[in-house]
This record gives structure tokens, sequence and C-alpha cells, in this order.
């Protein structure tokens, strides 16, 4: 499959000998001076987070920054913290301890790799930078690769914008009973100062590292996402909005935009959400790539393939948003993933003993028609803008047997629960793969339950199984049997608290794709 270069934008030549000459990041993790480096202020308020869990460990995380909102606040130079890990919330049963460097290159952030914990088994832990002790948190080992765990509980949430509301549903979502959290992307949003929202952004659009800084550090002060990152170990992924919205690889949504400068940006985006993610070194930013596709695996119940398809893709066809499938839909060579990674996630799948193969990915598969009636439009930026790959890769899935497909899916704002046909043009056409699409945080706002166009959408595309715009999150359940998705949604998020309730919950049942209501 060899992928075409995109053509909505005049700078794509420059791209590649600029990303190519970017000379490899370099993470300073020598040990800073052993003494004790004074802060006007407690260096703990962006909160501590763990993720990307395995059966001997997992990444923990935090970042110094006692004037959060301007820079940080840290003084210019590399600053030793202490952290250890234990088996009881009390820190009094220390099993792996250490010190570690928070560069001032990278804005003094943290990643610890532990290893040698014991496979699926609950652990906390704490930071120490100075006199300073940050909160404890808990985390959670993988199962041993061998074993087949009776359960799996996870939630999977995206698209929390800080100006349409607060994070009600992550305040739940901290008191939930689960092994781990999927992030599926628009962790923070890149845009200005609105208008009339429920709260306010601290910026106008942000353009730089120092920009990009500044709004994680806006988010993460956030009591509820601070709450659920201190709960689980997270697993996360990208979509557009932390860099650009709406952006293919190296292409703006902007027609003007100078080549340099979105590379920049690029560069900047991506090294600042590695900064505030609790991610492994081996997604370390090079300039302006970063390869954040990886598997995650519980045992032999559950194999995570995270999906990246912003970075490689190709151009959306035909411009952005809602139309008619024009050509470009049909182009051979358009690509989400791109070459590599979509290999790496074939050769992924084929090869996993996993009972069930999860994609955790942004943007729609089920190629849903959003224009109820006579009318079509189907959006240019999800998998129906890529009809060849879209269809590549559930016949692969098809052909090779791949056991118990289930794609996750954020981005869009809304509920969906979707069986994945090959072809949707045939009313025949088998169910390769059950899609599982949550709505978001708070972006859009307090959200509906029906909306006006609900019947139409359902009428038009059989497959949709629900289809709902409220806000919150989906909670999961897998055995070795079954798997059943909870619909868990706040109607308020405008103002800060509210209930939270399950709106509705599907189930999947071991080697019959197709999701039936509870």
């Amino acid at each position: 499959m060899n992928i075409i270069q995109p053509t909505r934008r005049s700078f794509l030549t420059a791209v590649a000998s600029a990303s190519l000459a970017w000379p490899l990041a370099n993470l300073n993790l020598t040990e800073a001076a052993d003494r004790t480096v004074s802060t006007k202020d407690y260096p703990f308020k962006l909160g501590i987070a763990s993720g990307d869990p395995a059966p001997d460990g997992m990444v923990l995380w935090t970042r110094l920054a006692p004037d959060a909102l301007n820079g940080g606040g840290m003084p210019h130079e590399d600053v030793r913290v202490r952290w250890q890990v234990a088996t009881d919330q009390q820190m009094t049963k220390v099993v792996r301890k250490g010190t570690v460097t928070a560069s001032k290159d990278w804005g003094h952030c943290v990643h610890v790799e532990v290893q040698g914990l014991q496979p699926d088994r609950t652990y906390w832990y704490q930071f120490k930078a100075g006199k300073d002790t940050s909160p404890v948190g808990r985390t959670r080992t993988t199962p041993a690769p061998h074993v087949m765990p009776d359960k799996f509980r996870f939630a999977f949430a995206s698209c929390q914008h800080y100006e349409y509301g607060y994070f009600n549903a992550l305040g739940h979502l901290a008191n939930e009973d689960l092994h781990a959290v999927v992030h599926l992307g628009d962790y923070i949003y890149e845009g200005g100062i609105g208008k009339n929202k429920a709260r306010q952004h601290n910026s106008a659009e942000i353009t730089s590292l120092d920009d990009y800084r500044n709004r994680y550090a806006l988010y993460k002060s956030d009591p509820d996402l601070q709450a659920a990152h201190a709960a689980f170990p997270w697993i996360v992924t990208w979509d557009d909005h932390e860099f650009d919205n709406n952006y293919a690889g190296f292409i703006s949504e902007q027609p003007d935009i100078v080549a340099a400068q979105f590379i920049q940006r690029r560069a900047d985006a991506y090294k600042a959400y590695y900064e505030h993610m609790p991610l492994r070194r081996s997604t370390l930013p090079r300039g302006p790539m970063m390869q954040l596709h990886r598997n995650v695996t519980y045992g032999r119940l559950a194999q995570f393939s995270v999906l990246d398809t912003r970075q490689y893709r190709t151009d959306q066809p035909c411009g952005d948003h809602n139309k008619p499938l024009c050509e470009g839909v049909f182009d051979p060579n358009a690509s989400l993933l791109g070459d590599i990674q979509e290999k790496w996630l074939c050769d992924g799948l084929v090869a996993s003993p996993a009972r069930w193969n999860i994609l955790a990915q942004q943007v729609m598969m089920a190629r849903v028609d959003r224009t109820p009636g006579d009318a079509v439009a189907y959006s240019m930026d999800q998998w129906a803008g890529y009809e060849v790959g879209r269809k590549r890769l559930l016949q692969f899935m098809s052909d090779h047997q791949v056991a118990n497909p289930v794609v996750l899916t954020g981005d869009i704002h809304t509920n969906w629960v979707n069986d994945l046909k090959i072809d949707f043009d045939k009313e025949n056409s088998p169910t390769v793969a059950t899609e599982f699409v949550g709505t978001s945080i708070t972006s859009g706002g307090d959200g509906a339950e029906i909306r006006k166009d609900t019947e139409g959408v359902l009428a038009d595309n059989p497959f949709v199984k629900f289809y709902n715009a409220e806000r919150g999150y989906v909670r999961c359940e897998i055995t070795p049997e079954s798997w059943q998705s909870d619909y868990r949604v706040v109607p308020v998020v405008t103002k800060p608290e509210s209930e939270c309730l399950t709106r509705v919950s599907y189930i999947v049942e071991n080697g019959k794709p197709g999701a039936e209501k509870v």
C-alpha cells in the first residue's frame, strides 16, 4: 500500500527533510544535584498519574509546577525527585523506591518506569521534592501474559473541553471499580477564549511550547481530572486538539499556514503532550515526530492496539466536514494509519493470543450517513473518508479470523453502538466487529438524550444500535465469555456537580460479533 503525498496545502515538500533532520530528543535522566531546591509554593499542583501498565510495573508521572499557569515557576535547573511504591495506601510497606531527575528542559516533568512488581496487583505511589510530598496515587499492574483473568473492568473517555463545562463525569469515574482508564484524545483544546462559556481558557489560541504547557496546566488543575488520574492507570492516545483541529499529518486545515511554523508548532505540541502524560520513554518525541501506537495487554483476556489516526494520515478527501462520498474517498492510497502503522496493527492482530482484540482509536469507523432522508453525507475526517483503508482493515480481520475485534472511538461528542460491516451498501453483509463510540466529557455543553435527528439517523443506518448526545463515559466489563458496555451519562456539565446514571447497556458475546441491548 503506497501512500500518496497529500496535496491540499503547498508546503508538503518541505516536511520530510525537516522532520528527518530534527535532532533526537534529549531527555536528561541523570541524577540532579543532591540538594534541596526550594520553591515558593507547593510543586505538585498538577497532580500525579500512572499509565501504560505491564505485568511487572507501570509509568509514574508528575510535573513540578508551583506556579502552574505561568510557565511552572521552577528554577532553571534540574531537580532531584524521590519516588516510592507501596502495597498499602499509608505507604508503610514500600516495595520499590528511587530518585529521578525533573529536567528543566522538559518542563520539570517526571516519568518513572517502575519494574519488579507483582502481576495483577494494586499498588500505591508517591513523590517527594525537597520538603514537599505529593498526594498518594493508586495504580495496578496487568495480569501475567499466560493468565486468563476472570474479568477486566475499564472505562474510556475523550473530548474534555475546559470552556464547555466542569469535568463532572471524571469525578464519578474516579469512584468506579476499575482496573484502568483509556483516554481516546482531545485531552485539551487549543482554541482561544470563548464567549458565554461555563469556564474560560487562559490565553488566545496556543501555538508555542509555553502556550501548550500553560494550557495543560489549566486542564490538569481541575480536581476531578486529578482524582481520575490518581485512582487508576491510564492508557492514552491523542486526537487533533492536542495540536490543531482536523490536522492531517503535516497538513493544517488553514490554507495559508507557513510550513516551518506549522512543523515547529507540531513539535512543541508533541513535546508538551509527552511532558504531561504517563508515557514510556519509547514514545519520547523527536521534533515533530512521536510514535504513540503501541500494545497494552491484559493476560490472555484482552489486547489493546492503541492507534494514532492523526500523525500519519493523508489529507481528508474533498475537504473536511460532512458531504456525499467523492472520488477521493475511494483512492486506494488514502490512509488514516499510514503504511507502517497499518502493517504493525495487522501483524499484532494475527499474533495476538487475546480473547478480545481492542482498537483504541479516535474517529468513527462505521460509515454513518449523518443527513436523515434522501440526501446523504459522511464525515470526511472519519474512516468513511478513507473507504478503501476501512474495508481493507475489516476484510483483514474477517479473513484472519481475529478473535472478537472491538473498536473504541471518541471524537464526535455523541454516544453510538455500531455493528461494523465490510460493505455497508449490502444489507446482508456480515458483521465483522463491534464499535463502541463514547461521547465527550464536556465538549458541546450539556447535551441531550434525544436529538432532532435521532429518528432519522437510526432509520438511515440500520447497523447503528444506539445514538445519544449526552455527556459522560463508557464503562466496560470483559470476561472470557462476554463484553458489557455501560453508557454512563451526566445530565449537566455547565454547573459543577451532577448525578451520573447508566443510560443503556450493550453486550457482545464471545465469538458472536455485534452488540445487543441488555
